[in-house]
């Protein structure tokens, strides 16, 4: 198959996404076939909503270990960057565990509501291909209540009441909690750095 695979996990943002690779001048294709996944260049994860309902999509599609077992570039979004890390708080439920790490639900403080809605800069805390000609400081669009706390696998950071991964990557697999496709040119940049990425 070759090109670019989003795995259809639902969610409302996948017309977006398929949208903003529309405006890179690349298409993209929505599926659940495991062949398709593992024959892509680069497979996306998206998600939105809550994890044990993505985790049962998932597994129901028989996808759990065709996920864990792929080795090109692989961009989590969203809850789909939640859904790559151990499990999360919310319903407690278990994920794919390719990257340590659990999702917490955000502090809730009376500047910062819950869930975390609009543009938050980000702080760029390692190097990595995907941030290439990313400037420090980029505005990206988020809409979450679950984030990942900082780690060693944490390439950039946003801030709500504290600090938490926005951006994350280990081995193959890199992951957003923010929406690239709909964060203007940053988030544009983000995408061709991803798919531009080596197998």
């Amino acid at each position: 198959m070759g090109g670019i695979a989003i795995i259809d996990s639902g969610g409302a943002n996948i017309a977006s996404l398929l949208f903003a690779f529309q405006r890179l001048g690349t298409t993209a294709t929505l599926t659940v076939d495991a062949d398709e996944i593992r024959s892509a260049d680069c497979v996306l994860l998206p998600g939105v909503g809550a994890a044990r309902d993505a985790m049962t999509r998932l597994s129901d599609a028989g996808l759990v270990d065709v996920i864990k077992s792929l080795e090109q570039p692989v961009l989590g979004i969203c809850l789909g960057m939640q859904l790559l890390c151990e499990g999360s708080e919310e319903e407690d439920v278990e994920c794919l565990g390719i990257v340590p790490g659990v999702a917490a639900r955000l502090p809730s403080a009376p500047d910062f509501p819950v869930p975390n809605m609009g543009w938050c800069a980000t702080r760029q805390v390692a190097d990595h291909a995907i941030l290439a000609d990313i400037a420090d400081a980029s505005f990206f669009y988020f809409l979450h209540s679950y984030a990942l706390p900082v780690s060693e696998f944490t390439l950039a950071t946003a801030e709500h009441a504290n600090p938490f991964s926005a951006i994350i990557g280990r081995k193959n697999f890199v992951a957003a909690q923010f929406h690239p496709e709909r964060s203007s040119a940053a988030g544009a940049r983000l995408l061709r750095n991803f798919i531009e990425m080596p197998s």
